[in-house]
């Protein structure tokens, strides 16, 4: 179980912190809208009113102790930006933020959020699954019944072993679709079995979710 802060309640903050706490894990919400608050506190750990964008009120939820974090907070990009500094003063190493514009997403990018999320580029639970399967998880998209696609980095122990070699199909039941390098941001659609897995390199994966979150859990 891990533990989530979700700041800002709205339809894509709400979803992001159910869809966490459906997964099992611990999810702290804020919210200045006391409304909200109560809308969203049957379905989650906890659901505070207070106001992100002061540090003292994130410290008093335990972002401290935050395996990571999504900010969203609609329109309002200074109240976002506070949030993720506040964040950040309190050592949350992974910051998911819900953007408006791509300025937006640019000065989020320059504070060093771990990503940024447009409602069209990525869904709620796309994103709740991606960060409950930790920082290797690069994105992840449900295609039907228990059945996904993820791109994940190369975990240590797979570097400097081939594809043929580590033989994945069998171990997870899963299908390495494409190997990213990506200080070439080159692909190579199917993957050549015999070149080994650098750190530098990404993998396009697909399979059944439970087989997905076992290959995501390889250190």
């Amino acid at each position: 179980m891990k533990r989530f802060i979700v700041v800002g309640l709205g339809t894509f903050g709400s979803s992001v912190a159910r869809a966490l706490f459906e997964k099992g894990h611990e999810v702290v919400a804020i919210d200045i809208d006391e409304r909200r608050v109560d809308t969203v506190g049957p379905d989650v750990t906890r659901a505070v009113v207070g106001d992100a964008r002061e540090r003292d009120t994130l410290e008093r939820m335990g972002a401290a102790d935050a395996d990571a974090a999504v900010v969203s907070t609609g329109d309002d990009m200074s109240a976002s930006i506070l949030a993720v500094l506040g964040l950040q003063d309190l050592n949350v190493e992974e910051i998911h933020v819900k953007v408006i514009s791509e300025p937006h997403t640019r000065i989020m990018d320059k504070l060093g959020t771990t990503g940024t999320v447009l409602p069209e580029r990525d869904s709620a639970r796309n994103l709740a699954t991606r960060i409950a399967r930790g920082r290797d998880v690069r994105k992840y998209v449900h295609l039907g019944e228990e059945f996904s696609i993820q791109e994940m980095d190369v975990p240590e122990s797979w570097q400097g072993q081939t594809l043929r070699h580590l033989d994945l199909h069998r171990k997870y039941k899963i299908s390495v679709i494409a190997r990213h390098e990506t200080l070439s941001d080159t692909i190579a659609s199917p993957p050549d079995p015999d070149t080994e897995l650098k750190r530098t390199d990404t993998l396009l994966i697909a399979g059944r979710d439970d087989n997905l979150r076992r290959a995501a859990e390889v250190e």
